[in-house]
């Protein structure tokens, strides 16, 4: 599996129609969507998933509205569940000759939710779109399809891997029934060449997946890696976060892992909505061909934020996008998106 930041010959996003996903807020969702595409358009190719021919012409209106480059985006119409295509849709990989293969992974709404028959069926729906081929990863004890989703991994590109113990090896939101840690360990190095896996403990707070590595920390470079801290000794991220802090200090020092460099980046001020705390966390963002887009919550380390992935990613543009009422669906900017990556060959 090639790091985000290597090329991509697209990014694909589904365009959002779920009203449950941002109870009294879905009006106001569209028009982030559409800034969001608009700067991705920019730099690369933006495929994007309509649910029918009436959200296919919405998302065109709301896309002219903002200026998109039609030339860097197509409207497909496919059905979704929800829009969240980092978990739902297939994981780019590079196979032996250098083409792009995409590995689909079964997905079961995070073994929460019951609306998933059409999120399953993503994976077909782009391998008939992109003509590529199609994995469907499975166990070596059942036989049965492996469940996993994007947010919840996070590579460098050269044989280390990012996830948490509260997304695969706690008895809650149970993903894949039996498998421990080192049948996840040889998961990832055979389906996406991870030689070592970095475990770390728990997701953010107000987390819906139950873990995800994407709000708590990501590689932006083969031996760099950008943590989630919170100072705040009376924030439940605390604690959470500084058990983050030791463990991947203790893979630094690993000679089989490290050396790395482990770069602070803080929480926003809580976001509260209807009292629920929201997963809002600036870890969120996304590395795209020359940009990344980072989730901002009007809070003064919104600066802050930016400015340390402006430090750690020097060729990129760094462009924040507005997420307080995004991030009601429980989710940002890296959940909605999912990478195609270039073939080796392109590269």
């Amino acid at each position: 599996m090639p790091a985000e930041w290597e090329p991509h010959r697209a990014t694909w996003v589904a365009w959002p129609h779920h009203e449950p996903d941002w109870p009294g807020k879905l009006a106001a969702i569209p028009w982030v969507y559409a800034e969001i595409v608009r700067v991705l358009a920019d730099h690369e190719r933006v495929e994007i998933l309509c649910q029918n021919s009436g959200v296919v012409e919405s998302a065109r209106v709301a896309l002219e509205a903002h200026g998109v480059r039609r030339d860097r985006i197509t409207l497909h119409q496919v059905r979704t569940d929800r829009v969240w295509l980092r978990d739902s849709a297939p994981t780019g990989v590079i196979d032996a000759a250098g083409d792009v293969v995409l590995l689909d992974w079964a997905f079961n709404g995070w073994a929460k939710y019951a609306n998933w028959e059409q999120d399953v069926r993503v994976g077909a729906a782009l391998a008939r779109l992109t003509m590529l081929g199609r994995i469907e990863p499975t166990r070596p004890d059942t036989g049965a399809r492996i469940v996993l989703e994007g947010g919840g991994i996070d590579v460098n590109g050269a044989g280390l891997l990012l996830v948490t113990e509260e997304w695969l090896l706690s008895d809650v939101q149970v993903r894949n029934p039996g498998l421990g840690r080192e049948q996840y360990e040889r998961i990832f190095e055979e389906w996406l060449g991870a030689r070592r896996t970095i475990w770390l403990g728990e997701g953010c707070v107000g987390d819906d997946t139950h873990g995800h590595v994407d709000d708590v920390a990501r590689f932006v470079a083969p031996h760099t890696i950008v943590v989630a801290v919170e100072d705040d000794p009376a924030d439940q991220n605390h604690t959470r976060s500084a058990d983050n802090v030791g463990r991947l200090e203790a893979a630094a020092r690993s000679p089989d892992i490290g050396p790395l460099r482990i770069v602070p980046l803080p929480f926003p001020r809580p976001v509260i909505m209807d009292g629920v705390r929201l997963p809002a966390s600036y870890m969120n963002f996304y590395i795209a061909n020359g940009v990344v887009l980072v989730p901002t919550f009007n809070d003064p380390n919104d600066r802050i934020a930016l400015n340390t992935l402006a430090g750690v990613l020097p060729d990129r543009r760094v462009v924040g996008i507005h997420a307080v009422d995004l991030v009601w669906g429980l989710g940002t900017i890296h959940c909605l998106t999912q990478q195609e990556p270039a073939p080796a060959t392109v590269r």
